[in-house]
């Protein structure tokens, strides 16, 4: 039996390949390094998954929620409760106009708000001459708003009136997701943009919503159950580069592993994951761009398995036998067999007992082929 050197340099490198790529692959940070990145986490789960379309628009005040306040009489303006922008209750005296008829004092009448909302028009100022035919100011009702938003042709019918929803994104409210349903589609396309108006009912209960605000649109086309998925900021990687996810170590404290995955569908808040994580795994949502630059963190991955087990392991994270790296030539006997049974127990497929079966067996090889050789000779 004859073993060349080709074969045992492949037997090692085959050996050596597990922990070396694990220990590329996994970034161990210390407590503070965690903290200052202020990682965020979420689990990897079977969902409704919705397709979605982008659009953006801007907020409008409901058709029929906007009431002009003017005078019955000409005259002056003599006392004037509103500003623009305030919020008036129906049925309250905003504006006091003195007729221009003769009298001593002259007739002077009360003009007051026909409902409830915000003053969105002011055109007058206290002492401004009046007229029947002139609107003094406008108040609007902003109890409900809505989200107009220019949707491409080619998803404009897949809309549906009373059906459709959107998640709706202000620029005015970062972090704030509204949702709206759909009230009423555009009589027609705009021709320069080729896009349709599409009105989506609102609540405003608090009146913090005004007409002008920059919206975008997340519209709801369809939805599909149990994909599995995760947020969309977990997933890391550009153009042509291979997607990676990084997941949380199950035993490590600290330790990320960075895992490339296969995408599917996307929308505006998950990913759908076609392989390469399971449900139930961890991964890191905030920070996970910062953690892509990250390992730096001052501890090891031998010094993170070591504090974690309470034993000493290899600077690749494999397995040492029990005493460390000094009982390594001790826990063997001449034939590279380990006498740590305990351990061989606790991890039965560590890459360092493959190594060590590996060797044993071409030790025996070569110690078969020398006793072979050495019969020839002597007969």
């Amino acid at each position: 039996m004859k073993l060349s050197f080709p074969f045992l340099l492949l037997a090692t490198s085959l050996v050596a390949a597990p922990d070396a790529k694990r220990e590329q692959n996994t970034v161990v940070l210390d407590a503070n390094a965690v903290a200052n990145l202020r990682l965020e986490f979420a689990s990897a789960e079977p969902r409704p998954f919705e397709e979605t379309a982008f659009a953006l628009g801007r907020l409008e005040s409901r058709p029929g929620a906007t009431a002009a306040v003017s005078s019955r009489i000409s005259g002056r303006v003599v006392a004037l409760a509103a500003t623009l922008g305030e919020s008036v209750k129906a049925d309250s005296e905003i504006v006091r106009v003195e007729s221009r008829q003769a009298g001593d004092p002259p007739p002077v009448i009360a003009l007051r708000a026909p409902l409830s909302g915000v003053v969105t028009a002011l055109d007058v100022h206290l002492g401004d001459p009046v007229e029947p035919d002139a609107a003094l100011l406008e108040i609007t009702d902003l109890s409900e708003v809505h989200a107009v938003a220019r949707v491409p042709e080619a998803v404009a019918g897949r809309l549906r009136v009373g059906e459709t929803k959107a998640r709706i994104r202000l620029t005015a409210f970062p972090g704030e997701v509204l949702t709206g349903e759909l009230v009423r589609l555009g009589s027609e396309a705009d021709a320069a943009s080729g896009t349709l108006a599409a009105h989506f009912r609102v609540p405003n209960p608090d009146g913090r919503l005004r007409p002008g605000l920059r919206a975008e649109f997340a519209l709801i086309l369809s939805s599909r159950a149990d994909v599995l998925s995760v947020p969309r900021e977990a997933v890391q990687g550009e153009g042509t580069a291979p997607r990676v996810v990084f997941t949380k170590d199950f035993e490590l404290p600290g330790a990320f592993v960075k895992t490339p995955v296969v995408l599917g569908a996307t929308n505006d808040r998950y990913v759908e994951i076609v392989s390469g994580i399971f449900p139930g795994d961890e991964v890191v949502t905030r920070g996970a761009y910062s953690l892509s630059f990250a390992g730096g963190g001052g501890v090891s991955l031998k010094e993170a398995l070591d504090a974690a087990h309470g034993h000493e392991h290899a600077a690749d994270g494999g397995e040492l036998p029990k005493g460390g790296a000094a009982a390594t030539s001790a826990a063997t006997d001449d034939h590279g067999h380990a006498h740590d049974e305990a351990e061989h127990a606790g991890h039965p497929e560590r890459p360092w007992q493959i190594a060590t079966g590996v060797l044993a067996l071409i030790a025996l090889a070569l110690a078969l082929t020398r006793r072979s050789t050495s019969n020839r000779k002597e007969t």
